[in-house]
This record gives structure tokens, sequence and C-alpha cells, in this order.
């Protein structure tokens, strides 16, 4: 499995938010398997502790990762992927048309069509880091972030089945990312684990039905805070001469 390719990034971060700039990118790239943050290798011991035979899974933002293919191959067969580039799922049902457990959709994951507790497990893998792209500050977050990022787990708190669990890979760090997880009205309770040598990554597991620790609670009450003028901001971790688009998003 090939990691993320080198490529020339574009004038502004904020052409990623743009559904014409990834149909582009898909029209080049096609189906062939891209992983940020490692391919299922890298944090299968973690993730499968989490699936049991016979899940309903659902991955947001599936672009071209072998994930859900991936799956599939271990014996989780029944899959829904979900992009909102029309390009990339039709290249994906293409390259995955003999996997009848395998679905696709074009779908915008801040309103999804399926209906209330139709899946066991959500996942997402750099996902709602790729929609927090024009984010500058990691600890003072754009009201345009927050109500995006609302939109998107108030739908996988409504399609999870009581019990159910909503898992998210991610390089942002517990401090920065669980604010958002750490939401009274999701239902859920929170926790993480590392994976990574170099670079360490987080898988956060959401357990429906669970509740939140007193010290998360906190944490999540903190987002809703008036933003501070005395917060550090952090540098884009980004190579002068291509590009790897994860690394120009500040989370």
């Amino acid at each position: 499995m090939q990691e993320a390719p080198r490529r020339q990034r574009p004038a502004s971060n904020a052409r990623y938010r743009e559904r014409g700039f990834w149909d582009a990118r898909y029209e080049q790239e096609g189906a062939e398997p891209t992983e940020w943050f490692g391919g299922l290798e890298s944090f299968r011991e973690q993730l499968e502790a989490e699936l049991k035979p016979g899940d309903r899974i659902l991955v947001l933002g599936c672009g071209n990762s072998a994930l859900s293919y991936d799956l599939f191959q271990l014996g989780y067969t029944d899959i829904t992927s979900i992009d909102y580039s029309a390009v990339c799922i039709a290249s994906m049902r293409d390259r995955y048309a003999h996997c009848s457990g395998l679905h696709w959709a074009v779908m915008d994951a801040r309103f999804l069509t399926f209906m209330d507790g139709s899946f066991d497990v959500v996942l997402e893998k750099g996902f709602l880091d790729s929609i927090m792209v024009e984010e500058k500050d990691l600890w003072n977050v754009s009201q345009e972030a927050k109500i995006l990022l609302d939109q998107v787990l108030t739908e996988v708190a409504r399609v999870l089945q009581p019990r159910g669990r909503f898992i998210s890979i991610t390089f942002a760090q517990p401090h920065f990312r669980k604010r958002h997880y750490a939401q009274r009205a999701y239902n859920w309770s929170i926790q993480h684990i590392r994976y990574g040598r170099d670079f360490h990554y987080f898988l956060y597991i959401m357990k429906k039905g669970g509740a939140l620790s007193p010290s998360d609670l906190a944490l999540g009450q903190s987002l809703h805070r008036r933003p501070s003028s005395s917060s550090p901001v952090c540098s884009p971790l980004q190579e002068p001469d291509c590009e790897n688009y994860l690394f120009n998003i500040q989370l």
C-alpha cells in the first residue's frame, strides 16, 4: 500500500473545501489507493478490538483509501462508504465491483440520508481533518468550523444504533480534538489510543450511550468559552515544494 503521494499544493488551503478540487484530483488519480495516517495494518489491532463480526459499518469521506476494502478482506462484509465527490465514488465502485458487501454512495456527511440507528460503527480517517483546512489557531476554532463539525457529529450520533461506536482516526491531539467530541448532545463516552512510531496518530473511540468523564465534560465546555487573545498560534507543518494536504491543516 502506498502512502499519500507528494503533490503540488494549491495556492490556498480554501481549495480543499471545494468539491470541484477533489473531483479534478480523483479524475487524475482514480481509485488507486493512497493512505493518510498509514494503511489498516498501522492500527489494525486497535481498530479490530472495537469491531464485531456482522457490524454494519459506515465510512465517512472515504476518498480513494483502501480501508473499506481491507476491512472487507478481514471478513467485515457490510460496509457503506460515502464521499461527496461523485468522481471518487464512481471510481471506487468500479474498482471494487467484485465485492458484493461493499456499498458506495455520493453523500454529504452533514446530511446523511440513512435512517436513525442504521449502523453499528461509523469510521472516519482524516475526513474531519480535511474539512478544517482553513483553521489557523489550534486553541480558538472559528464558529464556522464548530458548526460544520457539529453538523457531522450530530448526524453520526443519529445514525448509530444504541451502543454503537464512532471511531475517528486523526493526527489531532486530544486537548484539541476531544473538545469537539465531548458534547452531551451526542450521548457517547470517549477514549483515545495513540499509535505510530516517529509521528503519533490517534484513534478516538466514542461509544453511544456511555457517559463522559468529568474531565471530558470540562474539556467539551471549554469549546464554548470566549476565545483568548493570548493563545499561541502554531505554524504550518508543510514542506515548501510539495503537498500532503493534512500537513497544511492547523488542528
